[in-house]
């Protein structure tokens, strides 16, 4: 028993640090670009372009890689994968760290981000190997809080390396905690894999699956980026969406099928898919819309605008893994159901938020930070508690389901699923937001300013964005309103989402096929 206390608590400290960092360089990096950009250049690229790739190259990689690095895992060895996994990240965390150019730290973001691919479904894998019963559903809570919490916790911890330390710092930051993980894997956890796997692995589908997730990705990022004025978006999406397109009857055909399509034959993997990809895409559109106006309407300072949220992660942190734990005793659905409301719920909140609500300022050089404005406790502070706990209530539950629904010889194939469902879902769902929210923002700001001049229009003042130098008062204060609008527009569609998601785990999810053996097996507390 002893033996088994302490592979499971090596276990879950391995893949808790290991899956931390992936989600940590996902959000961290993102306040760190204007001092790269600063200190290394851009190189060949443009400023911007630079620091979209070293952001964006990353997700790009990681986005792409991942069912063929969880399919890889179960066949291979998840104990196996995941070693290549940690070591691939630690090297390339020191190459970013340490990379003398832009170029070169570009080419390390996106090997470092394939390396991510690796440890992501393999962490949900190997604690479905080593734990049982309503204990595996705590240890999914407790991965589940760490991984949300330390990626709405990156900017903030960014934004403290760099201005305390170096942005250097953000990369190797990671290389001790990695190496505590690959310690503990080493010593620790069994290998474990697929034992039914065919022989051959299927490259035609890995090629197939890794264009089309990483076409759609491509273009979702670069139409916004170029606020959809870029070919090349609508090329790769059109790639992507074909090679998806494809992979379907490939699959169907195949002797040895990277992803057993009797997988979305069963209901409940089937749900928690579709209900994953309006929820992370309501989530992702929540989160990224809101600290944007929060800066750029509101005025906040980044780091304020970063506190504001900090309610989330600790409900995420300190709930999580209680109600993963009474999700395996209890059955999913009911979770399922009520954390997208409560989160839902959260964001109409935020629909009342006028233009005018006032800032929080916490830079230095402010002479007063403490306590929060009233307005912030009116508008923000209700909005950042709801969602957080509709969060700590969804988010345990989820995995609990997702991992449970299907065999377990399948356990890194369906992670990977539905992490890559989980990030490129959101982009597709974000770009499809900001054409809606910049189309009603421009003709919201030509009505209030009495401009025609879209061209200037655009120039002047950007959605969600604060306006640019020079911009005529009119225009600006028009802006406002029209971004405080376009918030309101997005926070109501995300509200949607997470209501649809919500309803389809209501109506499809079934308890009954998912609450986890030996109920009664003791559970920590914390």
């Amino acid at each position: 028993m002893a033996a088994d206390l302490t592979r499971e608590r090596w276990t879950l400290t391995a893949v808790v640090l290991a899956s931390s960092v992936v989600f940590l360089d996902s959000t961290l990096v993102g306040v760190a670009l204007p001092r790269i950009a600063e200190e290394l250049g851009s190189g060949p690229f443009g400023v911007l372009e630079a620091q979209s790739y070293v952001y964006n190259g990353y997700l790009l990689t990681l986005s792409a890689l991942l069912v063929l690095a969880g399919a890889a895992s179960d066949r291979y060895g998840r104990r196996r994968m995941f070693l290549v996994g940690l070591a691939g990240f630690t090297a390339t965390s020191v190459a970013c760290g340490l990379a003398p150019s832009m170029p070169a730290l570009i080419v390390a973001r996106l090997l470092q981000g394939a390396s991510g691919a690796v440890l992501v479904p393999g962490s949900l894998a190997l604690i479905a190997s080593v734990f049982t019963g309503a204990r595996r559903g705590w240890a999914y809570g407790v991965w589940a809080a760490a991984s949300a919490a330390t990626t709405i916790l990156g900017p903030l911890l960014g934004g403290a390396l760099v201005d305390t330390v170096s942005w250097r710092a953000a990369f190797l930051l990671n290389v001790p905690l990695l190496a505590v993980a690959i310690w503990a894997t080493l010593r620790h956890v069994p290998e474990s894999r697929d034992e039914e796997a065919a022989r051959g692995f299927d490259w035609l589908g890995a090629a197939l699956i890794a264009t089309g997730l990483g076409g759609l990705t491509y273009g979702a990022i670069r139409g916004q980026e170029a606020q959809w004025q870029d070919t090349g978006a609508f090329v790769a999406l059109a790639v992507g969406a074909l090679a998806t397109a494809l992979f379907v009857p490939v699959q169907a055909r195949r002797r040895n099928p990277l992803v057993p399509l009797g997988l979305f034959r069963e209901r409940n993997f089937a749900a928690i898919n579709a209900s994953t990809l309006l929820i992370y895409g309501a989530l992702y559109v929540a989160s990224y819309l809101t600290v944007i106006h929060l800066q750029g309407t509101l005025g906040y300072s980044a780091t304020a605008a970063g506190v504001a949220l900090v309610p989330m992660s600790l409900l995420l942190a300190g709930l999580s893994s209680r109600f993963g734990a009474l999700a395996a005793r209890l059955g999913p659905r009911r979770f399922l159901t009520a954390g997208p409301l409560l989160m839902a719920a959260g964001l109409l909140w935020l629909v009342r938020m006028p233009a005018d609500s006032a800032a929080w300022d916490l830079r230095p050089a402010s002479p007063a930070t403490w306590p929060p404005p009233a307005d912030y406790v009116v508008d923000l502070l209700p909005m950042a508690v709801v969602f957080g706990l509709g969060l700590a209530v969804m988010v345990a539950p989820l995995t609990t389901a997702l991992m449970a629904s299907i065999p377990p010889r399948h356990a890194g194939l369906a992670s990977a699923i539905n992490n890559a469902i989980s990030r490129v879902g959101p982009q597709l769902a974000g770009a499809a937001v900001f054409v809606a929210v910049t189309a009603g923002f421009y003709a919201d700001v030509a009505g209030r300013a009495g401009v025609d001049d879209t061209a200037a229009l655009r120039a002047a003042v950007a959605p969600l964005n604060a306006p640019a130098e020079g911009a005529p008062p009119g225009v600006a204060a028009a802006a406002r309103g029209a971004s405080a609008r376009a918030h309101h527009q997005a926070m109501a569609i995300a509200a949607g989402l997470l209501a649809a998601g919500a309803a389809v785990n209501g109506l499809a999810v079934r308890d009954e096929e998912l609450r986890l053996d030996d109920p009664d097996e003791a559970v920590p507390q914390a």
